[in-house]
């Protein structure tokens, strides 16, 4: 780690230097405040680690050549530098552990009904009110980009757009599968149904990242619609992208005009297909990586709502809540995504560690 410290606090001096001698570039001057801004913290702390150092092996020195009540002194000395050693050494290898590159960014969140017909469109409804309420908390902005209603108050599937620093490091946690486990508002006997819902969250990418080539794709324009066919627009201003290399299609309808929604879903295209080569990286890189969503299957769950019990239980960390009530509310969520961001920044530390870097 020693080796790593050294290296950022001399790229640190050199962006001093560069600074001080940068003239009237004020954009590179920007760029290398910036830069300089982000190293600023480890770099206060690799100082007091390294001053650190050089005080425990003087203590230690002291230690060898002292007795009585001086020798008290310097061991008591000593012990205070070792656990502020250890303190230093940690807070270092989280500022040190490299962190997602998408955490950042917004994010395009696609919710679909798997299992359970039109109680599983009703818990894609439920998740959308549960997300959409979690965003507002958090500051996010929100925008649907296309919803397809199944006329009783659920979504066969819906996509919407969450714009803020961050987002995507709150809701990746949430791909995956969500099983809900309830009596169907229908059911005369008070049956417990079991139902699934797919949810999948993709980073939105710039233009400069994914570029698509038009003999790729091909556009089909309709009518827009709204629940079960009604209010359907006279003009053909919903868009239909097909992505022949991958067959992934995208369709966007919630905007006034042709090209809103031809931009729209691009924008949804380009994500899923940045998802797809970013996913293909991970697997190379690191066998242990984060699954995406399945087939639906009630096998395949990351979370489970269980409404006869009020409980909400993450399987990938065994945390259940109770307050099921606040977490489809929205400001009880937190109780997985943060103890999902804590796991994940251990695994991370784990593989930093056992990569000797």
């Amino acid at each position: 780690m020693l080796d790593k410290l050294e290296s950022i606090l001399e790229h640190f001096a050199e962006l001093d230097q560069r600074l001080a001698e940068v003239g009237q570039d004020y954009q590179l001057a920007a760029e290398l405040s910036k830069e300089r801004s982000d190293l600023e913290p480890i770099v206060m702390l690799a100082r007091e680690y390294k001053d650190n150092l050089t005080k425990t092996d003087e203590t230690r020195e002291l230690i060898e050549l002292s007795e009585g009540e001086l020798l008290d002194l310097a061991k008591m000395e000593l012990e205070e530098l070792l656990a502020r050693k250890d303190e230093l050494e940690a807070l270092l290898k989280s500022k040190l552990v490299p962190k997602d590159p998408r955490d950042d960014r917004n994010v395009i969140v696609e919710i679909r009904a798997g299992t359970g017909g039109d109680e599983a469109g009703l818990f894609v409804s439920d998740l959308l009110r549960m997300y959409l309420k979690y965003a507002e908390l958090h500051h996010y902005k929100t925008e649907i980009l296309s919803a397809n209603e199944t006329g009783i108050g659920g979504y066969k599937e819906v996509t919407f757009t969450i714009k803020g620093k961050g987002a995507y490091s709150r809701f990746k946690f949430e791909s995956g599968v969500h099983r809900v486990q309830r009596v169907p508002e229908t059911e005369s006997q008070g049956r417990i149904h079991t139902s699934t819902v797919t949810v999948a969250v993709l980073a939105e990418v710039d233009d400069i990242e994914i570029d698509i080539p038009d003999s790729d794709i091909e556009i089909d324009v309709f009518k827009s619609a709204g629940a079960g066919g009604q209010n359907v627009q006279k003009n053909m201003t919903a868009v239909r992208i097909h992505h022949k290399p991958t067959g992934i299609i995208v369709a966007c309808q919630d905007e006034r005009s042709q090209l809103q929604n031809k931009t729209r879903a691009m924008s949804v295209l380009k994500a899923r297909l940045y998802e797809m080569e970013e996913e293909k990286r991970q697997s190379e890189l690191d066998a242990t990586r984060r699954s995406q969503i399945g087939t639906g299957e009630r096998s395949e769950k990351i979370r489970t709502y269980n409404y006869p019990q009020s409980r909400v239980t993450d399987h990938r960390i065994n945390v259940s809540s109770y307050n099921m009530a606040g977490v489809m509310d929205g400001y009880e969520l937190d109780t997985f995504i943060e103890e999902l961001q804590h796991a994940e920044e251990a695994e991370r530390l784990a593989n930093f560690e056992s990569n000797g870097k």
